[in-house]
């Protein structure tokens, strides 16, 4: 018996821009959906500007689930559309 560990895909993205990192990271944190973490800001300075802009991405990371199948083919076939098998254990 094969047991997976599923979670859905979930992906968002929102710009923010501020006058220093703290503010930017401050503002991705208040903006973060719940069930989501940042996983990815990639931060640059503003031309002409002291300012500093960025693109956070946070990717869903809640709602973990098992599911059971005999073999790996089943398992697999057993994951919901818009989930993600993220490990697989044998009991």
């Amino acid at each position: 018996m094969l047991v997976g560990m599923i979670r859905p895909r979930g992906q968002q993205t929102t710009d923010v821009t501020g006058p220093s990192l703290e503010d930017v990271q401050q503002q991705l944190e208040a903006l973060r959906p719940d069930g989501y973490e940042l996983v990815n800001a990639p931060a640059e300075m503003i031309k002409g500007a002291a300012l500093i802009k960025t693109t956070g991405t946070y990717q869903r990371r809640d709602d973990v689930r098992e599911i059971e199948a005999d073999d790996m083919t089943a398992l697999e076939a057993k994951v919901p559309d818009g989930w993600q098998l993220l490990s697989v254990r044998e009991e």
